[in-house]
């Protein structure tokens, strides 16, 4: 079970830590509104994903294997979604004094990732690797990756938002907070982009 445990945290660290949807949108975020604004919508996001990697653990991917086009959708509306968060951030104005603007909610985490087919599908991989038929309790294993998944998940976000805040911490006039919502507003659109055509 160590070894395993191991083997999993060394399959997961540069896939949790390298830039994706999720780490662009509370990177982002963190900018906008710091650490302690984004974790509602971080708490979504990791709670959605507990749910979806346990339901996939259990079943679920097999459920996307008879019926692709749930992926073609989920594909399409992931990609949709991170497009409409990038406009959104665009367009915001500076970073303090602005009441119009307001932080992702827990809602918006939740959407994120229930939108992000990519998420699923290294889920699905995930589970091919490290789950085996000797596992004598199967449902238990499926849970403890299932956890060790979402709370590595969770940890790599509150890095991402942190660099992010750190980074808005010089950017503080409005010039260059424009400067840096468009930034992160295109990387966001950057990865709704590669969402499409990989």
């Amino acid at each position: 079970m160590t070894q395993t445990l191991v083997s999993l945290a060394a399959f997961l660290f540069p896939l949790a830590y390298s830039p994706g949807p999720g780490n662009m949108f509370f990177a982002a975020n963190g900018a906008r509104f710091g650490l302690l604004a984004t974790l509602r919508a971080n708490f979504g996001y990791h709670l959605a994903t507990w749910l979806v990697t346990a339901a996939i653990g259990l079943g679920f991917v097999t459920t996307l294997d008879r019926f692709p086009q749930i992926f073609v959708l989920l594909k399409w509306a992931g990609a949709v979604y991170v497009f409409w968060l990038a406009w959104k951030l665009i367009r915001s104005g500076v970073l303090q004094g602005n009441e119009s603007a307001r932080p992702a909610s827990f809602v918006d985490g939740a959407v994120l990732l229930l939108l992000n087919p990519k998420g699923y599908v290294i889920i699905a991989l995930m589970f091919s690797q490290f789950l085996t038929p000797s596992n004598t309790d199967a449902v238990t294993f499926i849970l403890l990756i299932t956890t060790a998944f979402t709370l590595n998940n969770f940890i790599a976000f509150v890095v991402w938002t942190m660099i992010g805040d750190q980074i808005a911490s010089h950017f503080r006039s409005p010039d260059s907070a424009r400067r840096l919502n468009t930034l992160f507003g295109g990387m966001l659109a950057l990865v709704a982009m590669w969402m499409l055509i990989s």
